[in-house]
Protein backbone atom coordinates (compact mmCIF):
# COMPACT_ATOMS: atom_id res chain seq x y z
CA UNK A 1 0.00 0.00 0.00
CA UNK A 2 1.26 3.22 -0.86
CA UNK A 3 2.00 5.72 1.91
CA UNK A 4 -0.19 8.55 2.39
CA UNK A 5 1.65 11.78 2.24
CA UNK A 6 0.70 14.46 4.80
CA UNK A 7 2.32 17.81 6.34
CA UNK A 8 4.84 15.50 8.17
CA UNK A 9 6.45 14.76 5.51
CA UNK A 10 7.38 18.37 4.57
CA UNK A 11 11.32 18.24 5.28
CA UNK A 12 13.06 20.68 6.74
CA UNK A 13 13.73 23.63 4.82
CA UNK A 14 16.12 25.68 6.42
CA UNK A 15 18.22 27.73 4.88
CA UNK A 16 15.91 27.95 1.75
CA UNK A 17 14.45 31.05 0.53
CA UNK A 18 10.76 30.60 -1.13
CA UNK A 19 8.54 32.83 -2.67
CA UNK A 20 4.77 32.51 -2.70
CA UNK A 21 2.70 34.83 -5.24
CA UNK A 22 -0.68 35.19 -3.58
CA UNK A 23 -0.35 34.26 -0.66
CA UNK A 24 -2.24 36.31 1.62
CA UNK A 25 -5.20 34.20 1.12
CA UNK A 26 -6.48 30.83 0.65
CA UNK A 27 -3.80 27.89 -0.64
CA UNK A 28 -0.91 30.53 -0.83
CA UNK A 29 -1.78 31.55 2.72
CA UNK A 30 -1.61 27.75 4.21
CA UNK A 31 1.32 26.94 1.90
CA UNK A 32 3.52 30.36 3.14
CA UNK A 33 2.65 29.28 6.88
CA UNK A 34 3.50 25.79 6.31
CA UNK A 35 6.75 26.34 4.90
CA UNK A 36 7.76 28.90 7.30
CA UNK A 37 6.79 26.05 9.93
CA UNK A 38 9.66 24.37 7.94
CA UNK A 39 11.91 26.95 8.54
CA UNK A 40 11.97 28.56 5.52
CA UNK A 41 12.17 32.17 4.64
CA UNK A 42 9.37 33.36 2.85
CA UNK A 43 8.41 36.10 0.79
CA UNK A 44 4.83 36.93 0.65
CA UNK A 45 3.48 38.00 -1.94
CA UNK A 46 -0.04 40.37 -2.13
CA UNK A 47 -1.77 43.04 -4.20
CA UNK A 48 -1.22 45.69 -1.94
CA UNK A 49 1.16 46.44 1.36
CA UNK A 50 -1.92 46.11 3.86
CA UNK A 51 -2.91 42.38 2.68
CA UNK A 52 0.64 41.22 2.46
CA UNK A 53 1.33 42.36 5.90
CA UNK A 54 -1.91 41.25 7.03
CA UNK A 55 -0.78 37.65 6.00
CA UNK A 56 2.27 37.39 7.60
CA UNK A 57 0.75 38.71 10.81
CA UNK A 58 -1.11 35.94 10.72
CA UNK A 59 1.54 33.35 10.44
CA UNK A 60 3.89 34.92 13.37
CA UNK A 61 0.45 34.25 15.58
CA UNK A 62 0.93 30.74 14.71
CA UNK A 63 4.41 30.95 14.14
CA UNK A 64 6.06 33.38 16.04
CA UNK A 65 9.87 32.53 14.77
CA UNK A 66 8.64 33.03 10.63
CA UNK A 67 11.10 34.04 8.48
CA UNK A 68 8.92 36.69 6.43
CA UNK A 69 8.90 39.02 4.12
CA UNK A 70 6.54 40.63 1.85
CA UNK A 71 6.40 42.52 -1.55
CA UNK A 72 4.02 43.92 -3.64
CA UNK A 73 2.73 42.42 -6.90
CA UNK A 74 -0.15 42.61 -9.22
CA UNK A 75 0.49 39.78 -11.96
CA UNK A 76 -1.96 41.53 -14.59
CA UNK A 77 0.64 44.25 -14.64
CA UNK A 78 3.64 43.61 -15.96
CA UNK A 79 5.11 46.73 -14.94
CA UNK A 80 4.74 45.56 -11.62
CA UNK A 81 5.81 42.17 -12.25
CA UNK A 82 9.23 43.74 -13.25
CA UNK A 83 9.30 46.06 -10.52
CA UNK A 84 8.76 42.90 -7.62
CA UNK A 85 11.40 40.97 -9.89
CA UNK A 86 13.74 43.84 -9.46
CA UNK A 87 13.31 43.94 -5.92
CA UNK A 88 14.00 40.02 -5.09
CA UNK A 89 17.16 40.35 -7.69
CA UNK A 90 18.36 42.80 -5.31
CA UNK A 91 19.17 40.42 -3.17
CA UNK A 92 22.26 38.21 -4.42
CA UNK A 93 21.35 34.95 -2.67
CA UNK A 94 19.64 32.59 -4.69
CA UNK A 95 15.78 31.65 -5.01
CA UNK A 96 15.07 28.16 -3.92
CA UNK A 97 11.56 28.26 -4.59
CA UNK A 98 9.10 29.81 -6.74
CA UNK A 99 5.40 29.11 -6.24
CA UNK A 100 3.18 30.68 -8.74
CA UNK A 101 -0.20 30.22 -6.94
CA UNK A 102 -2.36 33.73 -7.21
CA UNK A 103 -4.51 33.43 -10.26
CA UNK A 104 -8.34 34.43 -11.08
CA UNK A 105 -11.48 32.64 -11.94
CA UNK A 106 -14.38 32.81 -14.60
CA UNK A 107 -14.76 36.23 -14.89
CA UNK A 108 -17.99 37.23 -15.69
CA UNK A 109 -17.16 39.59 -18.30
CA UNK A 110 -13.99 40.29 -20.58
CA UNK A 111 -12.02 42.46 -18.57
CA UNK A 112 -8.83 43.31 -19.85
CA UNK A 113 -5.48 44.16 -17.96
CA UNK A 114 -3.83 47.76 -17.91
CA UNK A 115 -1.54 46.12 -20.79
CA UNK A 116 -4.06 45.20 -23.05
CA UNK A 117 -4.92 41.26 -22.41
CA UNK A 118 -7.65 39.41 -21.20
CA UNK A 119 -7.76 39.19 -17.25
CA UNK A 120 -7.62 35.42 -16.42
CA UNK A 121 -4.45 35.36 -19.13
CA UNK A 122 -2.95 38.11 -17.98
CA UNK A 123 -2.89 37.22 -14.09
CA UNK A 124 -2.93 33.24 -14.68
CA UNK A 125 -0.77 32.53 -17.56
CA UNK A 126 1.55 36.10 -18.74
CA UNK A 127 2.45 37.22 -15.53
CA UNK A 128 3.40 34.47 -13.99
CA UNK A 129 6.01 33.36 -16.88
CA UNK A 130 7.26 36.77 -17.03
CA UNK A 131 7.97 36.76 -13.40
CA UNK A 132 9.59 33.18 -13.73
CA UNK A 133 11.84 34.51 -16.44
CA UNK A 134 13.23 37.22 -14.31
CA UNK A 135 13.54 35.40 -11.93
CA UNK A 136 15.16 32.34 -13.60
CA UNK A 137 19.13 33.66 -13.27
CA UNK A 138 18.52 33.02 -9.55
CA UNK A 139 16.72 30.21 -9.32
CA UNK A 140 19.45 28.31 -11.48
CA UNK A 141 21.82 29.63 -8.70
CA UNK A 142 20.24 27.42 -5.95
CA UNK A 143 21.53 23.82 -5.29
CA UNK A 144 17.98 22.52 -5.81
CA UNK A 145 15.76 25.25 -7.49
CA UNK A 146 12.03 24.31 -7.65
CA UNK A 147 9.08 26.21 -9.90
CA UNK A 148 5.92 25.30 -8.83
CA UNK A 149 2.93 26.22 -10.93
CA UNK A 150 -0.68 25.77 -9.48
CA UNK A 151 -3.06 24.71 -12.07
CA UNK A 152 -6.41 23.17 -11.58
CA UNK A 153 -8.62 20.16 -12.69
CA UNK A 154 -10.43 22.44 -15.14
CA UNK A 155 -7.39 22.37 -17.49
CA UNK A 156 -9.42 19.21 -18.49
CA UNK A 157 -12.22 21.50 -20.25
CA UNK A 158 -9.28 24.01 -21.80
CA UNK A 159 -7.83 22.02 -24.41
CA UNK A 160 -7.29 20.56 -26.64
CA UNK A 161 -6.11 23.69 -28.93
CA UNK A 162 -4.72 26.07 -25.89
CA UNK A 163 -2.97 28.35 -28.16
CA UNK A 164 -4.91 29.93 -30.08
CA UNK A 165 -7.31 33.12 -29.31
CA UNK A 166 -4.73 33.48 -26.08
CA UNK A 167 -6.74 36.85 -25.39
CA UNK A 168 -10.42 35.47 -25.90
CA UNK A 169 -10.68 38.30 -28.23
CA UNK A 170 -12.77 35.99 -30.89
CA UNK A 171 -15.10 34.38 -27.92
CA UNK A 172 -14.92 35.02 -24.71
CA UNK A 173 -16.37 32.29 -22.64
CA UNK A 174 -15.55 32.16 -19.04
CA UNK A 175 -15.05 29.03 -17.50
CA UNK A 176 -13.49 27.70 -20.78
CA UNK A 177 -11.10 30.81 -20.88
CA UNK A 178 -10.76 29.68 -17.12
CA UNK A 179 -9.55 26.45 -17.93
CA UNK A 180 -7.39 27.13 -21.19
CA UNK A 181 -5.49 29.61 -18.50
CA UNK A 182 -5.04 26.36 -16.46
CA UNK A 183 -3.94 24.09 -19.35
CA UNK A 184 -1.38 26.42 -20.55
CA UNK A 185 -0.15 26.54 -16.81
CA UNK A 186 1.04 22.51 -17.14
CA UNK A 187 2.09 23.01 -20.59
CA UNK A 188 4.36 26.09 -19.51
CA UNK A 189 5.52 23.76 -16.49
CA UNK A 190 6.74 20.97 -19.05
CA UNK A 191 8.06 23.17 -21.56
CA UNK A 192 9.83 24.78 -19.20
CA UNK A 193 11.32 21.43 -17.63
CA UNK A 194 12.65 20.36 -21.30
CA UNK A 195 14.37 23.07 -21.84
CA UNK A 196 15.90 23.21 -18.18
CA UNK A 197 16.51 19.64 -18.12
CA UNK A 198 17.75 18.38 -15.13
CA UNK A 199 18.97 22.55 -13.62
CA UNK A 200 15.57 22.72 -11.90
CA UNK A 201 12.12 20.47 -11.03
CA UNK A 202 9.40 22.18 -12.52
CA UNK A 203 6.03 20.49 -11.36
CA UNK A 204 2.29 21.82 -11.16
CA UNK A 205 -0.45 21.03 -8.79
CA UNK A 206 -4.38 21.41 -8.22
CA UNK A 207 -6.05 21.92 -4.82
CA UNK A 208 -9.07 19.90 -5.71
CA UNK A 209 -12.31 21.53 -4.89
CA UNK A 210 -11.33 23.64 -1.65
CA UNK A 211 -12.91 26.49 0.28
CA UNK A 212 -11.06 29.54 -0.66
CA UNK A 213 -11.95 33.62 -1.96
CA UNK A 214 -11.74 32.43 -5.73
CA UNK A 215 -15.35 31.72 -5.76
CA UNK A 216 -15.96 35.73 -4.80
CA UNK A 217 -16.15 37.32 -8.67
CA UNK A 218 -16.73 34.60 -10.87
CA UNK A 219 -20.22 32.98 -12.85
CA UNK A 220 -23.01 32.83 -11.86
CA UNK A 221 -23.00 29.19 -12.51
CA UNK A 222 -19.93 28.21 -10.94
CA UNK A 223 -20.68 30.03 -7.78
CA UNK A 224 -23.91 27.82 -7.94
CA UNK A 225 -21.71 24.40 -8.93
CA UNK A 226 -19.29 25.44 -5.72
CA UNK A 227 -22.71 25.41 -3.60
CA UNK A 228 -23.53 22.13 -4.65
CA UNK A 229 -20.35 20.72 -3.97
CA UNK A 230 -20.33 22.38 -0.45
CA UNK A 231 -20.57 19.02 1.17
CA UNK A 232 -17.66 17.43 -0.04
CA UNK A 233 -15.22 20.58 -0.37
CA UNK A 234 -12.13 20.47 1.91
CA UNK A 235 -10.59 23.65 3.80
CA UNK A 236 -7.62 25.67 2.43
CA UNK A 237 -5.36 23.51 4.29
CA UNK A 238 -5.76 20.58 3.01
CA UNK A 239 -6.12 22.20 -0.58
CA UNK A 240 -2.74 23.60 0.18
CA UNK A 241 -1.22 19.89 0.56
CA UNK A 242 -1.13 19.18 -3.18
CA UNK A 243 1.06 22.60 -3.56
CA UNK A 244 3.13 21.46 -0.50
CA UNK A 245 4.01 18.14 -1.51
CA UNK A 246 5.06 19.42 -5.42
CA UNK A 247 7.37 22.29 -3.35
CA UNK A 248 8.89 20.03 -0.76
CA UNK A 249 9.05 16.13 -1.72
CA UNK A 250 12.25 14.43 -2.70
CA UNK A 251 9.55 12.36 -5.13
CA UNK A 252 8.38 14.82 -6.84
CA UNK A 253 8.64 14.36 -10.77
CA UNK A 254 10.00 16.29 -13.35
CA UNK A 255 6.80 18.23 -15.03
CA UNK A 256 5.09 15.67 -12.68
CA UNK A 257 1.03 17.03 -11.49
CA UNK A 258 -0.20 16.56 -8.16
CA UNK A 259 -3.48 17.17 -6.72
CA UNK A 260 -5.81 14.86 -4.13
CA UNK A 261 -6.00 11.17 -4.04
CA UNK A 262 -9.44 10.96 -2.81
CA UNK A 263 -13.25 11.66 -3.92
CA UNK A 264 -13.60 12.11 -7.32
CA UNK A 265 -9.94 13.57 -7.16
CA UNK A 266 -11.53 16.94 -5.36
CA UNK A 267 -10.38 16.13 -1.74
CA UNK A 268 -7.69 14.00 0.27
CA UNK A 269 -4.02 13.83 0.63
CA UNK A 270 -2.00 14.38 -2.45
CA UNK A 271 -1.14 12.28 -5.12
CA UNK A 272 0.52 12.24 -8.26
CA UNK A 273 -2.25 12.28 -10.68
CA UNK A 274 -3.10 12.24 -14.50
CA UNK A 275 -3.20 15.44 -16.85
CA UNK A 276 -5.54 15.36 -19.86
CA UNK A 277 -3.79 13.93 -22.55
CA UNK A 278 -3.21 17.37 -24.54
CA UNK A 279 -1.50 18.54 -21.86
CA UNK A 280 1.34 16.88 -22.99
CA UNK A 281 1.25 17.85 -26.20
CA UNK A 282 5.33 18.69 -26.51
CA UNK A 283 4.11 20.96 -30.24
CA UNK A 284 1.89 23.29 -28.38
CA UNK A 285 4.01 23.44 -25.05
CA UNK A 286 6.82 25.10 -27.22
CA UNK A 287 4.51 26.59 -29.53
CA UNK A 288 2.65 28.66 -26.13
CA UNK A 289 6.01 29.13 -24.07
CA UNK A 290 7.38 31.48 -27.95
CA UNK A 291 4.28 32.86 -28.16
CA UNK A 292 4.31 34.22 -24.15
CA UNK A 293 7.85 35.18 -24.40
CA UNK A 294 6.86 37.42 -27.26
CA UNK A 295 4.34 38.64 -25.37
CA UNK A 296 5.57 39.49 -21.95
CA UNK A 297 9.02 40.72 -24.05
CA UNK A 298 11.37 38.21 -22.36
CA UNK A 299 13.49 35.64 -23.51
CA UNK A 300 14.37 32.77 -20.95
CA UNK A 301 17.68 31.94 -22.66
CA UNK A 302 17.66 28.19 -21.76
Amino acid sequence: MTKIWTLRDIPPQTGKRILITGANSGIGWHTALELARAEAEVTISARSQEKAEGAAARIRAQVPQARLKTGVMDLADLASVRTFADRELADPRPIDTLVNNAGVMALPKREVSKDGFEMQFATNVLGPFLLTGLLLPAILRASAPRVVNVASYAHTIGGPVPVEDLNSEREYKPVRAYGKTKLENILFTRELQRRAGDRLLATTCHPGASHTNLAVNTTFGMKLTTWLLTPIMQDAAQGAEPTLMAATSPDAKPGGYYGPGGLWRLRGHPVETPTAPFAHDHRAGHRLFCELERLAGISYGI
